[in-house]
């Protein structure tokens, strides 16, 4: 499911037109970006969370030439599925 299905499917549940829709996946998106930039986590019970992670630097290897190349410390994104996501996934 892309972006657009998912707007036309909540737009069919909830009667509501689909440029409203859009814009209100669109605002939920980007107040869980922000959280999540800012470094806190997004709980959605029963869903998920959202929250930041590291990943420490170390040493990679170049697959074309085979050298060495020291891959920076990044920060990355987590999400963790809550229960009843992980139950639903599970029945089917």
């Amino acid at each position: 499911m892309n972006k657009q299905e998912l707007v036309d499917a909540v737009a069919a549940v909830t009667d509501e037109s689909k440029v409203a829709t859009g814009e209100m996946i669109d605002a939920v998106i980007a107040t869980i970006t922000g959280a999540v930039t800012k470094g806190d986590t997004v709980q959605l019970i029963g869903f998920g969370s959202f929250s930041t992670g590291a990943r420490a630097a170390r040493v990679g290897r170049n697959p074309a030439t085979g050298a060495e190349i020291q891959i920076p410390a990044a920060k990355t994104v987590k999400f963790t599925a809550g229960k009843a996501f992980k139950d639903a996934v599970n029945a089917s």
